[in-house]
């Protein structure tokens, strides 16, 4: 059976959005296939919409986003994909924003996205990412590893015979962030990225990000995504980035984040939920052939 997609970008950070109501395949395989940039459309994975759950729908999920790796892997969630999702439902009037914004079940839990529209169709979007997660238990990290510590803070880990510290945390999904001394750019993520994902010390895997601090208000990061490898931008690697940052005390509570593909704004008060803007983009409608 053809399936019927668009391709969507929100800074540069591309995803392939399928509405999968009512259909039974294998959408892990499917995400393979078609984000391969050669052979297939070329992204960083699919985001396919669903009905909600019942309990889901109990508390008030009006859709639900499921999200798929180029690997075929499943993710809790994506903040740029959320963002994208939300764009591809409501400009085909699938599901509509209410008073509060559009309420999305997520992997990760449900997120209320608030739509910035211009004329009938959504620009951009303001997304809570609900309040991030820094007990080890819950991120997860390999609490015999840390010795029982309540945070991951600057943690040293070994890779390559390189030591590096970071700071673990899940907004939704799982993400360590790194404070190098050097510029970001000199940093070379596509050697130790893989393996800082696939560290032992990381049972569900993880998301890694590297960050220079600029300003208070202003951070450089790249972005290497489970199951993705590096992405021009990602909204929960975003947002882990700046809410790393405050917590250290590095930043105030609204931080630009410059990402390979544009920038992305983060709002965090140490106390509740993180939120996360920026632009939503379709690129083009087409039909994959089964």
């Amino acid at each position: 059976m053809s399936v019927p997609f668009a391709k969507l970008h929100g800074a540069g950070n591309d995803y392939i959005a399928i509405d999968g109501r009512g259909i039974d395949r294998d959408w892990g395989q499917l995400s393979l296939d078609m984000s391969k940039p050669a052979f297939g459309v070329g992204s960083d994975g699919i985001v396919l919409v669903q009905e909600p759950t019942s309990d889901a729908r109990a508390n008030g999920a009006q859709i639900r986003m499921r999200v798929y790796n180029p690997d075929g892997s499943e993710a809790e969630m994506s903040g740029n994909g959320i963002r994208l999702f939300s764009k591809f439902v409501i400009d085909r009037k699938i599901a509509l924003p209410g008073s509060d914004g559009l309420v999305v079940e997520t992997g990760g839990g449900i997120r209320t996205v608030g739509p910035t529209m211009a004329e009938d169709k959504m620009t951009a979007a303001r997304v809570a990412m609900g309040v991030p997660e820094f007990d080890p238990a819950q991120i997860p990290v390999d609490v015999d590893a840390i010795n029982g510590a309540d945070r991951v803070h600057d943690f040293p880990i070994d890779v390559a015979g390189r030591e590096i510290k970071v700071t673990c945390l899940a907004v939704g999904n799982p993400h360590a962030v790194a404070f190098p001394d050097g510029p970001v750019e000199d940093f070379p993520l596509i050697e130790i990225g893989p393996l800082v994902e696939n560290h032992p010390m990381f049972p569900n895997r993880i998301n890694f990000e590297i960050v220079n601090v600029l300003t208070r208000s202003r951070i450089r990061a790249r972005i290497f995504e489970r199951g993705a490898g590096e992405t021009l931008s990602s909204g929960t690697g975003s947002t882990a980035s700046a809410t790393a940052a405050r917590a250290h005390g590095l930043v105030d509570d609204e931080v630009e984040v410059v990402v390979d593909g544009g920038i992305l704004k983060i709002s965090w008060d140490e106390t509740g939920e993180a939120f996360l803007e920026g632009p939503a983009v379709e690129v083009f409608e087409g039909v994959w052939p089964d």
